[in-house]
């Protein structure tokens, strides 16, 4: 295929070195969507893990001990001697698709992780070490609205931003589902519950309503927290198609700012490389 697309999208097989029996967060999700991406023509670049500095700009000192030692969290987020390696690496990642403008294809995700593990009294940790978001838009330290589309509440990531004047954050999510919150907006963050089997038309409603409640004038950059398993048939589903994520991918473009974004869920890895492929050619005008 033609080498057209111009968003970098950052990537090191490094995060596939590590996998848990089973698991449906597993390397296989990414692996499969980046050699798909491959065939689409986009430029890779290699990351280096994110700073102890920057990672304690979003997390506590206690949390990243935890995490170094790599002991065992919950069934859900497994520890490990290394997992530090790869949480690092995956914070990392988000830092440098905030940079180039990019896009971060590593694991393991985020967005569930607060500042100190769980989040917001959720029972696990959701497969989440450090939040890599977070981390990314603390480095940028700019205004910043943070657009969580996976299928899931983010509430490591409004944990972390809640009542933080320079960050606006939007989650649409499916419920009831873990981690069973984000049932309510509150404060600078704004929370959208959908319902199983929501579809294409009520998301992208329900999107183009959570937009018009940002004033965007101090804006400066668009985070997206792309987590791709509310397509239909993946694990917090809300049975969006690929042409769903086209259009949020025009709905983020048309605010006018600087996007970036981060892999959140999404486990089907073919289904992964279509919708971001689609989200991405959006936000190109392609």
């Amino acid at each position: 295929m033609d080498n057209y697309n111009q968003m970098k999208i950052i990537f090191s097989e490094k995060c596939l070195e590590y996998s848990y029996f089973g698991h449906v967060e597993s390397p296989e999700r990414v692996r499969e969507a980046y050699e798909i991406l491959k065939r689409y023509g986009y430029t890779f670049i290699e990351p280096k893990p994110a700073s102890e500095e920057d990672i304690l700009k979003a997390h506590t000192k206690e949390w990243v001990e935890m995490v170094k030692k790599g002991g065992y969290f919950d069934l859900d987020t497994p520890g490990g001697k290394d997992i530090y390696q790869y949480a690092s690496l995956s914070a990392g990642g988000a830092i440098l698709a905030a940079k180039e403008r990019g896009f971060s294809l590593l694991r393991p995700p985020g967005h569930h992780a607060g500042k100190n593990g769980r989040a917001l009294g959720a029972p696990t940790l959701g497969f989440c070490y450090f939040n890599n978001m977070a981390i990314a838009i603390k480095y940028l330290d700019k205004p910043a609205l943070i657009l969580d589309i996976d299928g899931h509440h983010g509430n490591g990531t409004q944990e972390i931003f809640l009542g933080d004047p320079k960050v606006k954050f939007i989650s649409l999510h499916r419920v009831p589902l873990y981690p069973g919150t984000g049932y309510e907006s509150e404060d600078n963050c704004y929370n959208f519950p959908l319902p199983a089997g929501a579809g294409d038309e009520l998301y992208l409603k329900t999107l183009d309503k959570a937009l018009k409640l940002i004033d965007l004038k101090d804006i400066e950059i668009v985070g997206i927290s792309a987590g791709f398993d509310a397509h239909k048939g993946d694990i917090a589903s809300l049975s969006l198609t690929p042409n769903c994520y086209k259009e949020i991918g025009k709905m983020i473009r048309n605010l006018g700012k600087e996007v970036f974004g981060v892999l959140e869920g999404g486990y089907i890895g073919e289904n992964i490389a279509i919708d971001l492929h689609q989200l991405i050619q959006s936000l190109e005008g392609s």
